[in-house]
């Protein structure tokens, strides 16, 4: 059944007449969910999830129902990522035995749909440069959603990196012109490309129809007119979105944000009490040893779990740090001793 936002209210099954006046802020918490899910996600896909109730915990979604959708007779992997808000590289992860161009029609293709949030606060924006996804973080302190928001986007090329570290958003603009730098315009010029010294708002912008500066100079978050290379290595730099989804962030995001920049291809989590690990490719040229995926992994292991490594699962371990393909793989779960809670009940009061 397609996710929409009428499902998801009938399935919530709750009447607004049937709640008293003592029920309101709950249902006001509910209702305000639903309707930022309506806002934020496409028109098909949820991009909008409920950040953990336990601070401990940093896994979004639900890894234990993936979500798999079926290829039409014309559909690429493509067009299916484009409809999901899924990067490129994210689905020819998860679907590594189907052809991008040709999927089929009936082929059953998987959607990510869980994440471990990257380690870095939870505020503004941050960016995983190799998960090739960003996440936001709402900063609405008179109605908290605690939620987080997240699309997949595109990053600067191996030779025009998208640099690291914390900035912060500067400014916004739509229908912004683009001003090619002397070095991407002698690019083009080798390639008998010869730009103009401004390029004008519309359509054949690279730019889209919405800009937002970075505190780095010269880095922007940006739409795109080639949205079928969003969750690629392609830009010179820059950070590119979808054109629906920075359609949908731009209002909601505003000057003074802080943005996190960071480098990170493997993430380890817990979520009621397992303990899952992400892996993805490293970015190019940087060190992608089994050897040193695994020593980093233990490192984040350790870290989560308050200096101690336990006892993993160590086949599951090891097929994520091999294959690394962005899938959640549970490699741990620690027992927690329950109370007697029937046994305090019947304590006598002091």
């Amino acid at each position: 059944m397609p996710i929409t936002l009428k499902n998801m209210i009938s399935t919530a099954n709750f009447s607004i007449l049937s709640y008293s006046r003592k029920h309101y802020p709950l249902l006001k918490q509910s209702v305000m969910i639903l309707l930022l899910w309506a806002g934020f996600s496409s028109s098909a896909f949820c991009t909008s999830y409920l950040l953990p109730t336990s601070p401990g915990d940093s896994l979004i979604g639900d890894p234990d129902n993936p979500t798999i959708v079926t290829a039409t007779k014309d559909d690429t992997l493509l067009d299916i990522a484009l409809r999901y808000d899924v990067g490129q590289n994210e689905i020819l992860l998860a679907n590594p035995d189907i052809d991008r161009w040709m999927p089929g029609e009936g082929t059953e293709v998987i959607i990510p749909n869980s994440y471990l949030l990257p380690d870095a606060p939870r505020e503004g924006l941050v960016l995983n440069l190799p998960e090739f996804r960003l996440y936001y973080y709402p900063n609405d302190k008179e109605q908290p959603t605690n939620s987080v928001l997240t699309h997949p986007i595109s990053i600067g090329r191996q030779d025009w990196e998208t640099p690291l570290g914390i900035t912060k958003i500067i400014e916004k603009k739509a229908n912004p012109t683009w001003t090619p730098p002397a070095s991407i315009k002698k690019e083009h010029a080798e390639k008998g490309e010869i730009l103009p010294d401004v390029v004008p708002a519309g359509p054949d912008n690279p730019l889209g129809l919405f800009a937002i500066r970075l505190g780095i100079p010269g880095y922007l978050i940006h739409s795109t007119n080639k949205p079928y290379g969003v969750g690629m290595r392609v830009s010179h730099g820059c950070i590119r979105m979808y054109p629906k989804d920075i359609e949908k962030l731009f209002p909601e995001i505003s000057v003074g944000t802080p943005v996190h920049i960071v480098n990170q291809p493997i993430k380890v989590g817990w979520l009621n009490n397992i303990l899952y690990i992400q892996v993805y490719p490293p970015l190019e040229g940087e060190n992608s040893s089994y050897d040193d995926y695994l020593q980093k992994a233990l490192d984040l292991v350790e870290k989560a779990n308050n200096g101690q490594i336990p006892v993993l699962e160590g086949e599951q371990l090891t097929k994520a740090l091999k294959e690394r393909n962005g899938k959640l793989v549970a490699i741990f779960q620690r027992k927690v001793e329950e109370k007697n809670n029937f046994s305090e009940l019947l304590k006598p009061p002091r």
